[in-house]
């Protein structure tokens, strides 16, 4: 019953679903939409100790050319290697609507599922990149260009990485057969947690102060894969680490 209203409403815009354009223009602007809430803490932050108690690194700040340089890096990977390839895609696999709406608990427990997949793919190959000297000189250095994190580093990475992590993110709900509506469920939600892993702020109502038993490990814990760089390889949850003994809690 919860999906139908929501698919009948993304039914009539179908022609827009359809397009090439779609794609890139949804993830810019649902990543932008989630990045903006913490682009102005962090200029409230300099003003309002309320605000700067809850940053992770309180003695760093985040300057606007920061801000720029991410933008810039974020749009040119958009514009010239995703946007061509989901042009690619959408001329190979035209987008199909199915008429139905998935169950509620399908949708949920597909999403979780595309979760987990994606945190152990990101692990897999984040450790990789880490363990293998020139892997990491050659593509991952970039996305640690700043070890204080903010919400707009979530996507100041290379091209390489913003590919592979992307085909991950694209490659699990086709394997599930995940309904359009799922798939369109599961890029909001992973876009969400990676804005917020990068926020640089452990707020009262993080996801990792919602999940029990310490198996999300939230912004504090990538806050300090950022800062240490030997520890908290996996992007969300925190069983991967713990593990292969990478789990760090504490600074």
């Amino acid at each position: 019953v919860f999906g139908h209203p929501l698919w009948t409403f993304v039914l009539g815009h179908a022609p827009l679903l359809r397009s090439p354009f779609f794609p890139v223009l949804f993830s810019l602007c649902v990543y932008l939409s989630f990045c903006l809430p913490f682009l102005l803490l962090d200029a409230l932050s300099t003003r309002w100790a309320w605000v700067l108690r809850y940053k992770l690194q309180p003695q760093s700040s985040v300057s606007w050319s920061s801000v720029r340089r991410c933008l810039a890096l974020t749009l040119y990977n958009h514009l010239v290697f995703i946007f061509p390839l989901t042009v690619l895609h959408w001329y190979l696999r035209p987008v199909h609507l199915t008429e139905e709406a998935p169950p509620l608990p399908r949708l949920l427990a597909q999403v979780l599922v595309c979760l987990l997949l994606f945190d152990f793919q990101s692990f897999a190959w984040h450790l990789l990149h880490h363990r293998v000297p020139w892997l990491y000189r050659t593509f991952h250095k970039v996305h640690h260009t700043y070890t204080s994190t903010s919400a707009l580093t979530a996507e100041y990475s290379g091209t390489w990485e913003t590919l592979s992590l992307g085909l991950f993110a694209a490659a699990n709900p086709l394997l599930l057969g995940c309904h359009p509506l799922t798939e369109l469920a599961f890029f909001v939600v992973n876009i969400w947690l990676s804005v917020e892993d990068h926020c640089g702020y452990d707020l009262p109502w993080a996801t990792h102060r919602l999940v029990p038993l310490g198996l999300y490990g939230g912004a504090r814990h990538h806050d300090l894969h950022h800062l240490k760089s030997k520890c908290n390889f996996a992007p969300y949850f925190t069983h991967w680490d713990r593990l292969a003994g990478t789990l760090q809690t504490q600074d």
